[in-house]
Order: structure tokens, then C-alpha cells, then sequence
């Protein structure tokens, strides 16, 4: 747990900077898989009620024996409970759920902006935040006008927002805007979903030039932006080569390779027009 830094939120909860994902892990397996992570060192853990995992990560929670106060638990509303009461409804169900009293950071999972309903489901989470039952709360998904709007309406402004952001879609823009707001950016695919990035020859390279793996080269990159970074896998050795990313530093030439990569390919779907 020392070895991985931290990222001050902006209510002054410290946030681990790598955590671990458990997005298509299926709920007997996150029992497995969130327990080989936390035995290598992880101790944030990233679910949501749409992964349909939130018991099997929360059973692998308690039966690490590891002390509440050292974890960080990410979990995220799912888009059928957009609006106030039933966001309510549904943190009770996540909790019941994780076996949890407290979640340290509630994300709205994707702004649905077409429902019209992010503005009042926010206004929920700022309850749950000021009865203490989330140390912090942000969105997931939302691009620079939906949080411009959620400026205008509520108070508190989101601790994180979790995008999809990879060296093919390095999300520039809004990176910058949350960097204006003070809003901490948490990386989700942020080794590309497999679906090519770690093949490309420039990252071989870099990682060759230090001795690391593609996947390792790619999550020193997220780190150095400073970046949350959030990668998954229910490979016990790529959970363990995962974490282990601070014996090494890129330079400049790295990081410079790694910004001709950025394409703005999207892997997942369009923030703007996604329903589901």
C-alpha cells in the first residue's frame, strides 16, 4: 500500500492513484479476483451496481481481515435509478450489497443527459455526502457541458470524474477542464480493452527501453499525467505486474512518443448519445 501514491480530492479525501477494476468480472469470480488483488497490494477497489459484482467484491473485502480505514471503495449508479429518491434507493441497495456502512467515492455511472435527470440525482448524491454515508462523490462519463451544468445547479462540485482515457484517447480537453475545477481524472480502459494498444511498436519499444511490460509502460504514462488508473484482469500475474509500476520513470522522449498515439479513438460508447 506505500509504495502506491495518493491523490488529494478536492474535500481533502486521499484517494489511492492505482486501483483495481472488476468491470466484466462476474460475481463469483470478483470474490476471487478482488482477493488476489488486495493479497498484491491494491487497496481501491472500482465496482458498480451495473456490474452485477457488488457481493462478490464485497464478501473478498471482508474476508481479507484488511481494516476498513485502508481501503478506498468505488462503486457507481446504475442508469435505470437516475432521479433523487431512486438514487437513494439504489446507494441503500449498493451498501446492502458491498456489506458496507460508508462507499469512499459514489460515481453517477454515465449523465443520460437525454432522461434530464443528472441534476437531480447529483442533488441526492450531496445528501448522501452530508450524512457521511460517502466520504466523496463525482460522475463518470460526463464531458466538459454536463459538468458546466452541474456547476450552475448544485454545490458540490464532483471529487472525480472516470472517463474512458488511453494513449489512443487521451481525453486532452477534458483533462484540462478538470484540471480548471479542480476535479481529479480516474482513467477507465486504460490499457485499451485488449483490443490492440499494447501491440503498438512505439509502447514495445518504451517498455523495452525499461524492461517493463507494454501494460506496465502504458500505466507508468497515466500515472506520470497524474491520472487515477484503474486496470483490471483476472490474471493473478497481471494482477501482481499491474501494481508493479514505480520502479521506473519515463522521460520525455516517452512521453512524447506516447502523445502521437492519440487518435481519439473511443472504444466504449459516446457519452453523448449512450442509453443504456
Amino acid at each position: 500500500m506505500s509504495r502506491i501514491p495518493s491523490i488529494t480530492l478536492n474535500n481533502g479525501v486521499e484517494m489511492p492513484q492505482l486501483g483495481f477494476g472488476v468491470w466484466q468480472i462476474a460475481d463469483d469470480e470478483a470474490f476471487t479476483a478482488v482477493g488476489q488483488a488486495l493479497e498484491a497490494g491494491y487497496r481501491s477497489i472500482d465496482t458498480a451496481a451495473a456490474y452485477g459484482n457488488e457481493q462478490g467484491t464485497g464478501k473478498a473485502l471482508a474476508a481479507s481481515g484488511i481494516d476498513r480505514g485502508e481501503l478506498f471503495v468505488t462503486t457507481k449508479l446504475q442508469n435505470a435509478d437516475h432521479g433523487y429518491d431512486s438514487t437513494l434507493r439504489a446507494f441503500d441497495a449498493s451498501l446492502t450489497r458491498l456489506g458496507l456502512d460508508y462507499i469512499d467515492l459514489y460515481l453517477i455511472h454515465w449523465p443520460m443527459a437525454w432522461r434530464g435527470e443528472f441534476v437531480n440525482t447529483y442533488r441526492a448524491f450531496e445528501k448522501i455526502l452530508s450524512d457521511g454515508r460517502a466520504k466523496a462523490i463525482g460522475v463518470s462519463n460526463f464531458q466538459p457541458h454536463h459538468l458546466e451544468q452541474l456547476s450552475a445547479e448544485t454545490s458540490v462540485v464532483p471529487a472525480v470524474d472516470q472517463i474512458e482515457l488511453h494513449p489512443q484517447s487521451a481525453q486532452t480537453e477534458a483533462r484540462a477542464y478538470h484540471a480548471q475545477h479542480n476535479i481529479a481524472t480516474e482513467a477507465w480502459s486504460p490499457l485499451g480493452q485488449g483490443k490492440g494498444l499494447l501491440d503498438d511498436p512505439k509502447i514495445a519499444e518504451i517498455a523495452r527501453k525499461h524492461g517493463v511490460t507494454p501494460a506496465q509502460a502504458v500505466l507508468r504514462w497515466h500515472l506520470q499525467l497524474g491520472n487515477i488508473v484503474i486496470p483490471k484482469s483476472a490474471t493473478p500475474s497481471r494482477i501482481k505486474e499491474n501494481i508493479d509500476v514505480f520502479g521506473f520513470e519515463l522521460d520525455d522522449d516517452d512521453i512524447a512518443s506516447f502523445a502521437t498515439l492519440d487518435s481519439g479513438t473511443r472504444l466504449g460508447p459516446d457519452p453523448e448519445s449512450f442509453d443504456g
